[in-house]
C-alpha cells in the first residue's frame, strides 16, 4: 500500500510504500530523494547499486541517497518497504546535529550500510512501522511534524545499529564522531581536496594524528577513503553518463586527463576506456 504526505507550500514529500516496484515510477520525476529500504519479507532481495549487485536479506535495512543508481530485481521489490523523502521534508545535512547520521548512513559512509534488525530490535521496528501507518491516516495540521519525529526516530535507531556494526568496541566515543566528520568532508570536497593533510587542516588535526585515529578504530586509512570516493564517482560517470574520459577527469579535479587515467588504472587495473567497454 502507498502512503503519502505532501505539503504544497513547502514542496516537502514523504512516502511509505510496501510495493516499491509498483510505485517506483511516481518517484522518478522527483530529484534529491533519500530512500530507506527495509526487507520485511522472508527471502533475500537482489538490488543493483551503482552497477554492483548486493543481497538485502530479510530484516535488513539499507540507506540510499539520490547519488546512488538503483536497479531493482524484477518482481522482488514488492517485498521492500520503502521510506522516501526529499530535503524539503527533512534535510539531513541541515539537521545532522539532531541525528548524527551523515558519514555513517548517508553522504560519506565508507560503504553502503546493511543494517540487521533482529530479536528485540525487530519488535521495536515493527511497532514503529505500525505507528507510521497510524500517523499517515491522521489528516490534520500537525501530521507533517509527527511524521518527521517518527522519521528521525528511525534514522537514529539505524545509526546506532550501524555504529555498533562498524565500531563494535566503542561506538559512541569522540574518535568515531571525528571519523564520521572526516567521511562527510570527503563527500563534500573529494573533487578538490585529495590529500589527507587537506582534511586534517579542516579538522584542526595533524595528518599523523588523523591517520592514527583510523588505525586505532580498525578503519581504512584516510588516503584510501579519499581515493575510493574519487573512484566511485568516476565509475558512476563512466557507467551512467556519456561524458568522455577527459570530461570526467576535469570534473573530478584532475589537471590532465592522463593523470586521471593513470590514477584510475593504478586502483582498478583498467583505464577508464577499458572499464567502460568491459562493464557496460
Amino acid at each position: 500500500m502507498l502512503h503519502q504526505y505532501f505539503n504544497k507550500k513547502s514542496g516537502s514529500i514523504f512516502v511509505m510504500t510496501d510495493d516499491l516496484q509498483k510505485n517506483q515510477n511516481q518517484f522518478e520525476i522527483q530529484d534529491y530523494l533519500v530512500k530507506i529500504l527495509w526487507n520485511r519479507g522472508n527471502t533475500p532481495i537482489n538490488l543493483q547499486i551503482d552497477a554492483v549487485w548486493l543481497k538485502l536479506m530479510p530484516n535488513q535495512i539499507i540507506t540510499l541517497t539520490f547519488l546512488h543508481h538503483i536497479v531493482y530485481e524484477k518482481n522482488a521489490s514488492s517485498q521492500v518497504t520503502a521510506f522516501i523523502f526529499n530535503k524539503e521534508f527533512y534535510c539531513l545535512q541541515q539537521h545532522d546535529d539532531e541525528v548524527s547520521c551523515n558519514g555513517i548512513l548517508f553522504f560519506g559512509a565508507q560503504s553502503i550500510p546493511l543494517i540487521d534488525i533482529s530479536g528485540e530490535e525487530k519488535h521495536k521496528f515493527d511497532i514503529l512501522y505500525e505507528v507510521f501507518l497510524d500517523e499517515f491516516n491522521q489528516k490534520d495540521t500537525i501530521q507533517g511534524q509527527m511524521l518527521e519525529v517518527l522519521l528521525k526516530k528511525m534514522i537514529i535507531k539505524c545509526t546506532r545499529i550501524a555504529k555498533l556494526n562498524v565500531y563494535p568496541e566503542n561506538p559512541n566515543n569522540s574518535q568515531v564522531d571525528m571519523i564520521r566528520k572526516f567521511n562527510l568532508l570527503v563527500e563534500i570536497h573529494f573533487k578538490t581536496l585529495k590529500k589527507v593533510g587537506d582534511y586534517a587542516n579542516l579538522l584542526c588535526k595533524s595528518p599523523k594524528t588523523l591517520s592514527n585515529l583510523f588505525i586505532i578504530n580498525k578503519q581504512k586509512n584516510p588516503q584510501q577513503i579519499i581515493h575510493d570516493r574519487i573512484i566511485l564517482e568516476a565509475k558512476r560517470l563512466l557507467n551512467f553518463s556519456e561524458k568522455s574520459s577527459k570530461e570526467i577527469a576535469f570534473e573530478l579535479g584532475f589537471a590532465e586527463a592522463s593523470h586521471f587515467a593513470k590514477f584510475f588504472k593504478n586502483i582498478t587495473e583498467y583505464t577508464p576506456i577499458e572499464y567502460r567497454k568491459r562493464f557496460l
